[in-house]
């Protein structure tokens, strides 16, 4: 068991410092999902940002940096090589603004005053923010994506909230260009 909230990690020999404060974690998961930069860039880019000192990293602990940096946005857990990739129900930055309400309630301060909340404290609260808006948008999401038959209120929650609920898809500035082309727009 881990009883801290990590500030820093070891990578090869040597403790380097993190961003370990939500808002850090929350923009590196938007690295990620930046569908203009190829794979090895947004790794690139993800361990810049998350290590404070990443200019002094040796080439060759970058592998273990970046496991390492998933390990501590998954909460100190190592992905199974196993599990199967669940279907995406929400999205850090599409549901931000319906999530830190209840993030709120369950810590009881207003989180965005804070100077600096640990991603794990962020990720425990998150867990816990029982009945709200985003639960419901989580729950419409999930009997969608089942084709299950949404009740009366459902129905009429979803018809009156559609932009809440439906993902938005993340198109490239290439995958634009192609779209108009193909559209006969440029």
């Amino acid at each position: 068991m881990i009883y801290d909230l990590p500030e820093r990690l070891t990578v090869g020999e040597t403790v380097y410092e993190i961003r370990s404060d939500f808002r850090d974690v929350l923009d590196i998961l938007e690295i990620c999902n930046d569908t203009e930069i190829n794979e090895q860039e947004r790794y690139y880019l993800t361990l810049l940002f998350f290590y404070i000192d990443f200019q002094n990293m040796p080439e060759r602990d970058y592998r273990e940096a970046l496991e390492k940096c998933f390990w501590f946005i998954n909460g100190g857990e190592n992905e199974r090589k196993d599990a199967k990739k669940a279907p995406q129900l929400m999205d850090w930055e599409q549901d931000y603004p319906y999530i830190i309400a209840p993030i709120n309630r369950v810590v009881g301060h207003e989180i965005r005053a804070l100077p600096h909340l640990h991603w794990w404290t962020f990720l425990s609260a998150y867990m816990e923010i029982g009945e709200c808006t985003f639960a419901q948008i989580v729950h419409i999401r999930d009997m969608k994506r089942q084709g299950k038959k949404l009740s009366s209120f459902d129905q009429e929650w979803y018809r009156k909230n559609r932009d809440l609920v439906d993902l938005g898809t993340r198109y490239s500035a290439k995958d634009d260009e192609l779209f108009q082309k193909l559209v006969g727009g440029v």
